[in-house]
């Protein structure tokens, strides 16, 4: 890794040069290198939270200035606890996942003598952009190394003392393995973003980590293809058949282990019928947890009859806006899903809600019918469905991609959180004996077209 001030230029070409000599690197190398980088951070704990400290302190004061949001501030601080802990456990677990690069994934006996194969290989070079979240270095650095993918990392100047300190650790670390110096770059020159999305020649995709402004905004300034997603506004149904304590302990975890992260649910959909039985040990559950409760008239009417008085008191009108807004804070929005005609005109409106109102995120259901959920899931149109857990789960390192460079809500390439797989694609490799494809057709020979075990 370098920390470097070139030309955007000059950085997306050597990015690529260092890229195609990375992705050359036999698997021990890579492995050898993560394991390097590994120890030196640990070893630097110290160091890089006291510049972390200086970041926060900064940040606090242009959040109470109304200069940040409070949101960007939770997701900067490193000294959290785990998180500094498990940014290097995601290290080793990608170290120690199988080798993206070089699997063979279709076998063709095209014909005699005449083998094609579909091999993975990188994706190239790389172009992070993100907000506060330091670790996401590492992440990134981790995750391109062990892919063969060049990386340049552009943070935002909120974090900059923390990345500073942390690309100096792994730039120092790099210089006694085999991966190029330049194959994994953190750029400090100031207004970098717009010349790097114009490098489409040397560039092959953008990874924006941040807020929707800043995902909406390089989406609209480049050329070069953008993984990720602009709003995580996740959605929870719950139904009237689900078992009330154990709804009320997902929903909890769903909202409340971390209420700026993009995977955290905004809205609870909820049953007509669920609104007096199952509804208030939920609401009661989160209102303990410090959530505040926005609900429309049919579970504010509900829950008001249902509460303490001094917790139905607490209850809040929600707007239309509110069904459309990702608060990223204890904050959620309720909605009640009419009967309609029975359970299944029920679920079709819940389903119609969530692929009109979410963002393809992460959506759940809760609910003891398995025909129920698994209809749900195949109805509804995000990177992540789930059935009786917490849309918290949407995650690289739970999914045990040993960590995530984001999630993509893309409908092409990857989608979800997106791991070592997702960092690689393919090429076509043929292994002839003099063919030409003049030997084939309507008066020559036919193509044999023999798939071919992959072992």
């Amino acid at each position: 890794m370098s920390l470097t001030n070139a030309s955007p230029l000059e950085v997306a070409r050597a990015a690529s040069v260092s890229g195609l000599a990375l992705a050359r690197l036999d698997t021990s190398a890579r492995n050898a290198a993560l394991t390097t980088v590994h120890a030196a951070l640990a070893g630097a704990k110290g160091v890089i939270l006291e510049a972390n400290k200086k970041d926060l302190a900064a940040a606090n004061t242009a959040a109470e200035n109304g200069q940040l949001s409070h949101s960007l501030v939770k997701r900067l601080d490193l000294g959290k606890p785990g998180k500094f802990d498990d940014m290097l456990q995601g290290i080793l677990d990608v170290r120690d996942l199988p080798d993206p690069i070089g699997r063979v994934t279709l076998r063709t006996e095209l014909d005699d003598g005449l083998i094609l194969e579909r091999v993975s290989c990188p994706i190239g070079v790389l172009l992070i952009i993100f907000e506060a979240r330091p670790e996401v270095i590492a992440n990134i650095a981790s995750l391109a190394i062990k892919s063969g993918n060049a990386a340049i990392l552009k943070g935002g100047k909120e974090s900059t003392e923390s990345f500073k300190a942390i690309s100096t650790v792994i730039s120092e670390a790099l210089k006694s393995t085999k991966v190029p110096n330049d194959a994994v770059q953190l750029v400090t020159t100031r207004d970098a973003i717009d010349p790097l999305l114009e490098q489409d020649r040397y560039i092959n995709l953008v990874i924006p980590r941040g807020s929707n402004s800043l995902v909406r905004y390089i989406k609209d300034k480049t050329r070069i293809p953008v993984m990720g997603h602009a709003d995580g506004l996740c959605l929870t149904y719950l139904c009237s058949d689900a078992d009330a304590s154990s709804a009320a302990k997902v929903i909890v975890d769903a909202k409340t282990t971390y209420p700026a992260a993009c995977n955290s649910v905004e809205t609870l959909l909820v049953d007509q019928d669920a609104l007096s039985t199952i509804l208030p040990t939920v609401a009661s559950a989160l209102q303990k947890s410090g959530v505040s409760l926005r609900c429309d008239p049919e579970s504010k009417a509900a829950l008001a009859g249902a509460l303490e008085k001094h917790h139905a008191a607490l209850l809040q009108d929600a707007s239309d806006e509110d069904f459309d807004t990702e608060f990223l804070d204890l904050i959620l929005a309720i909605k009640t899903i009419p009967k309609g005609a029975g359970p299944e005109d029920a679920l079709e409106q819940a389903v119609s809600h969530i692929n009109t109102h979410g963002s393809h995120h992460t959506d759940a259901i809760i609910t003891s019918s398995a025909a129920r959920a698994e209809k749900f899931m195949d109805a509804v149109d995000s990177a992540g469905v789930f059935w009786n857990t917490s849309t918290r789960l949407a995650d690289g390192m739970r999914y045990g991609f040993g960590t995530e460079v984001g999630v993509s809500t893309n409908k092409i390439h990857a989608r979800g959180p997106v791991g070592l797989e997702g960092l690689t694609v393919y090429k076509y490799k043929a292994r002839g004996s003099m063919q030409a494809t003049a030997d084939y057709g309507s008066a020559g020979k036919a193509w044999k077209h023999k798939r071919l075990a992959l072992d």
